[in-house]
């Protein structure tokens, strides 16, 4: 049985270019993009990257990714990763998965200079989804195939990245129910980082047990979540 708000069947999508030269998925009904207008591939840095998988440098990380979308978080970690000598097992959760024709409009390798990568990309993409692919010796992605308010895991990640569609769509997706199910996924001490910085969501965070911190937001946003279990 289908959800509400299912993207792929009742609204209308197109390719666009944010400000950073990165493409990104619009959705006209909502007016509401997959990333940034001011760059897909800087909001993805500065919010996932710099606040949240620098924390764990020379370490072996878990990650939990709320709305895998185009695969850009997951592509920037896995190059990222190496950089910050970690091993990666990464899990990104999606209802409602991109079309292969958006897939290949995606500009990231290009604009990450990352050709020599590009087989890792598309291989994130062609992978079947509910089954781990070891994409290096330190990198296994699981795409999980899944309605948000389904997970269940218990103190399986280090870290999660929170990229669900914004509060003002889908208001749903930031319930305190939701992230009573994002804190019990945490281990003790683990982090969620997360664009947003609405008072709601903050509350929301507070109630389930989370401490939250207030950071400066990427470019185009004054500030951000992020979160930590104690």
């Amino acid at each position: 049985m289908l959800k509400p708000n299912n993207p792929e069947i009742t609204l209308k999508r197109n390719i666009i270019q944010t400000r950073d030269g990165s493409t990104t998925i619009h959705i006209e009904d909502w007016d509401e993009c997959y990333h940034s207008r001011f760059g897909a591939i800087q909001e993805a840095q500065h919010v996932f990257i710099k606040k949240g998988l620098s924390l764990f440098e020379n370490d072996s990380v878990s990650i939990l990714e709320i709305g895998f979308g185009t695969g850009l978080n997951a592509f920037i970690t896995f190059l990222e990763s190496q950089k910050l000598n970690q091993s990666i097992n990464y899990v990104g959760v999606e209802a409602y998965p991109v079309n292969a024709s958006e897939v290949l409009a995606m500009n990231y390798v290009d604009e990450l200079n990352a050709t020599s990568q590009k087989a890792v990309f598309e291989l994130m993409h062609e992978s079947k989804w509910n089954e781990k692919v070891v994409l290096n010796a330190d990198f296994e992605l699981t795409k999980r195939k899944q309605f948000f308010d389904e997970i269940d895991d218990i103190e399986q990640f280090d870290l999660i990245y929170f990229d669900a569609f914004g509060y003002r769509v889908q208001p749903e997706l930031w319930s305190t129910a939701i992230f009573q199910k994002m804190h019990t996924a945490l281990r003790p001490g683990g982090k969620l980082v997360t664009y947003a910085a609405r008072g709601v969501v903050k509350r929301s965070m507070i109630a389930v047990g989370f401490t939250v911190e207030k950071l400066p937001g990427p470019p185009g946003k004054r500030e951000m979540f992020r979160a930590s279990k104690s």
